[in-house]
């Protein structure tokens, strides 16, 4: 198995069955490693789905729990491995130089301006989705002059990132805010207006770049490390663990001991849709307003606060370190999880595709669903990735990237 089979972005290794046939006892690890990330990445892609079509968390009970899970988790999950991503595409262990790695950058800009301008496409369609691409194609410019540093120096950006960037976020919403509605800047700093402009990616949309970065810098810095090793997976679920329980945990004691915390939550209106003492972990509260300091304590997945960062990049490694241990050491659970392992070598595909379906059938009010409707768009784009990787090596829009990247070959 070489490097390049995985030298993409968003774009399927060879088919799962390949990984599955091989016999090198030498290259087990490696082979069960890539599974791994895309193993994650598929549960990613189920997460960001559940957080879309799936039922209410506010609805309560056991199915709201495992809903309320997957809100920003999912999506957090899907940036930490845009991080993986371009590490793979630069060089894994050892960034790829000269005319190589010349060629390498030219891959991830292509790469990041198509999923700018796909993600500014199917946003200006009215979904009710805040479409994630065009801000993941963002990440991906702004932190590749990042891909020759090790996973030491990469790891203190991303603890620097997530203590600082989430504060500056806070200062500069509240300048764009002075104006009130439709203050901040106008022209060209938010075109597309019906879409995510340049302000939008950065500060104030779904996913601003401020507070996302970290995810990023947080899995070059994993991507950086030697996965083979069953030592290194162990230090890394122990962080990943550790993070968790710092940055929710934290915000738990914050909203529960550090007085005034609470009440100006309530004060400042958050905390209709559930109890503020609930944004620990939820969103259930609902969306921090930004009229008060006091919201950089919280930890919901969405408050994109150093607490949040914290939490929720622990969370995504967990994950990662989980689905690689789970890959490598166990064949019979390689073999069941083929069929989410298939929809994450085609992740694009398979979120182009439910966001293509939630349009076409009208639905409007989201998260909200039934149960029912949340399976449904699970088997489907399941049994689609399972059948599309049995013939082809990458998803379709995944084959589609590749080819508009070999422009890069004539890079010297």
């Amino acid at each position: 198995m070489t490097q390049n089979a995985h030298d993409t972005t968003l774009v399927a290794p060879p088919r799962p069955e390949a990984y599955a046939t091989t016999q090198l006892p030498d290259t087990r690890l490696s082979v069960g490693r890539l599974i791994g990330v895309d193993l994650a990445r598929g549960l990613a892609v189920f997460g960001m789905y559940a957080a879309h079509v799936g039922p209410d968390p506010s609805e309560g009970g056991s199915t709201g729990f495992f809903m309320e899970l997957a809100h920003g988790r999912a999506s957090a999950l899907f940036a930490f491995l845009a991080g993986f991503s371009i590490v793979l595409i630069t060089g894994r262990r050892t960034p790829k130089t000269g005319r190589a790695g010349r060629q390498a950058v030219a891959k991830v800009v292509i790469r990041a301006l198509i999923l700018l301008v796909l993600g500014t496409a199917l946003t200006l369609t009215g979904t009710p989705v805040e479409v994630i691409l065009a801000f993941y194609g963002l990440y991906f410019l702004l932190v590749l002059p990042l891909y020759r540093l090790g996973a030491r120096p990469l790891a203190v950006i991303a603890v620097g990132g997530a203590l600082i960037l989430p504060q500056i976020l806070y200062v500069v919403q509240q300048a764009l805010n002075q104006g009130g509605d439709g203050g901040g800047p106008g022209g060209i700093w938010a075109w597309p207006t019906d879409a995510d402009g340049i302000v939008s990616l950065l500060f104030t949309g779904g996913y601003p770049a401020l507070a996302w970065i970290p995810f990023v810098v947080a899995g070059m810095a994993v991507a950086r490390l030697d996965l083979a090793s069953t030592v290194v997976r162990a230090r890394l679920a122990v962080t990943g663990v550790s993070l968790a329980v710092v940055g929710h945990g934290g915000s738990y004691l914050a909203l529960h001991l550090v007085p005034g915390v609470a009440s100006a939550l309530r004060a400042s209106g958050w905390g209709e849709g559930g109890s503020v003492m609930s944004a620990w972990w939820s969103d259930t509260a609902g969306y921090p307003t930004g009229t008060t300091p006091a919201w950089l304590l919280a930890a919901s997945p969405h408050s994109e606060t150093t607490l949040s960062v914290v939490a929720n990049t622990g969370v995504a490694i967990v994950v990662l370190a989980a689905c690689l241990a789970a890959t490598d050491t166990l064949p019979g659970f390689r073999r069941l999880a083929a069929p989410v392992i298939a929809v994450g070598t085609m992740s694009l595909t398979a979120y182009v595709f439910h966001i293509v379906a939630i349009r076409a059938l009208g639905m409007e009010e989201l998260p909200g669903f039934p149960l029912h409707v949340l399976l449904g768009f699970l088997v489907a784009v399941t049994v689609l990735a399972t059948l599309w990787s049995r013939h082809f090596a990458r998803g379709p829009l995944e084959w589609l990237l590749g080819l508009a990247t070999r422009i890069a070959e004539r890079v010297r």
